[in-house]
C-alpha cells in the first residue's frame, strides 16, 4: 500500500512538474512570441487589479525584432516606435508591446520585452 501511494504521487509530481513547463503557444487566437515566458505577477496584475482578461509575457529580444514577427502574422499595426507597439486583431483583441516598462509590483524599470495580449469587452 505504501508503494502504491508513493506511485500516485511521483506520478502526481511529475504530472505538475510537466504542465507548469509547458509552453502557452496562443491566446486568443494570438500565437505567443516564440520563446516568450508567462509572467504569472503581471497577468495576475492585469486579472485583479485592472480587471483585464489576458495574459502577459517576457522576452529578452529587443521590441523591433517582437514587432516584425506580430507584423508577419497579419496583426494589423496601430503604432510601433522605439518603445512601445501595438496591435490589434479583430475589433477584440489587442497586443502591447513595452521595453522598457514599469514592473508595478516593485516599481523597476524592466529592460526586456514585455507582450501583453488581452481581450477588449
Amino acid at each position: 500500500m505504501k508503494r502504491m501511494t508513493w506511485l500516485a504521487v511521483l506520478c502526481l509530481a511529475v504530472g505538475l512538474a510537466l504542465a507548469a513547463g509547458q509552453e502557452i503557444k496562443e491566446v486568443f487566437g494570438v500565437p505567443v512570441y516564440p520563446g516568450a515566458k508567462l509572467d504569472e505577477a503581471t497577468t495576475k496584475f492585469l486579472k485583479e487589479s485592472m480587471g483585464i482578461e489576458g495574459q502577459a509575457f517576457r522576452t529578452a529580444d529587443p521590441l523591433a525584432k517582437v514587432a516584425e514577427f506580430y507584423k508577419a502574422k497579419g496583426l494589423t499595426e496601430i503604432m510601433v516606435d522605439p518603445e512601445g507597439a501595438m496591435f490589434k486583431k479583430g475589433d477584440d483583441v489587442d497586443v502591447t508591446l513595452q521595453n522598457p516598462w514599469q514592473n508595478m509590483q516593485s516599481g523597476k524599470m524592466e529592460k526586456d520585452t514585455l507582450i501583453s495580449i488581452v481581450k477588449n469587452d
